[in-house]
């Protein structure tokens, strides 16, 4: 097999919401495989944080902190690391929050405030990326959808309904960009083990429930999503476009 077709090296990666979580797993990931990893984030003491781990591993890090609901600022921000850092190769769009509460319940706030962060950040940072990536014919934008694009259950209804537009925004970006030599998939995380899901995790009923919908018998690991990560941003995937791996344990294989 050709090793280099996974090889990163001389690529550049933005992964929004990578300051922890799946995004941080995400950008160590590309890193290693040999992409300079430009993490986002919010805060600037936590990407601090994340990219001296990173860089005292050896690896090859910048960061940008900004808000990716804010259409303007997104579009300085993705300027200035095209011109500072260097032309964006690979964008993650991982970026994400959960607000829990039935639908009858939920207030307008819950609602917006999920499919803004979860949803619109992905077209609102993808049109500043996109059209770069286009005018070099080449590119890689890979969205972080959910099992929960498929499924849901109660509680949920904002953030399903943002990963299910989120798979449907992942293939009109294919559907539109795919001649121009871009490749936009998603992946697609079952539950996992992460800072986030902690409470859950730590929650025994939860905890049985999901250990027995999924046919693995276990929650995953944010390593375990590397693999595919690295794929979908490597010259493997060249004719890989508008798909959604799901990475789930076999969790919707199942009844």
């Amino acid at each position: 097999m050709n090793s280099k077709l996974f090889d990163l090296t001389g690529r550049t990666a933005l992964i929004t919401g990578s300051s922890q979580g799946l995004g941080f797993a995400f950008a160590r990931g590309l890193a290693e495989a040999g992409a300079t990893v430009v993490l986002n984030g919010r805060d600037e003491k936590k990407l601090a944080l994340a990219s001296a781990e990173l860089t005292a591993a050896g690896l090859k890090v910048a960061t940008a902190a900004f808000d990716v609901t804010d259409g303007a600022g997104i579009e300085r921000a993705i300027a200035r690391i095209e011109a500072e850092v260097a032309p964006i190769d690979i964008l993650v769009n991982n970026a994400g929050i959960h607000r829990r509460a039935l639908l009858a319940e939920m207030t307008e706030a819950q609602w917006r405030e999920v499919l803004d962060t979860n949803l619109t950040s992905a077209f609102l940072v993808g049109r500043q990326v996109g059209p770069r990536m286009i005018a070099r014919r080449s590119g890689k934008i890979i969205n972080t959808c959910s099992v929960m694009s498929e499924v849901c259950r109660p509680t949920t209804g904002n953030y399903a309904a943002a990963k299910g537009g989120l798979k449907m925004l992942t293939r009109a970006m294919a559907t539109e960009w795919a001649k121009h030599n871009l490749q936009v998939n998603g992946i697609a995380p079952g539950y996992f083990e992460t800072e986030l899901n902690k409470p859950l995790v730590e929650n025994p009923d939860f905890n049985k429930w999901i250990c027995g919908r999924t046919p693995a018998g276990r929650w995953g690991k944010p390593a375990e999503l590397v693999g595919t990560v690295v794929f979908l941003a490597s010259t493997a995937s060249d004719f890989v476009n508008g798909q959604i791996i799901y990475v789930d344990g076999g969790l919707l294989a199942a009844i």
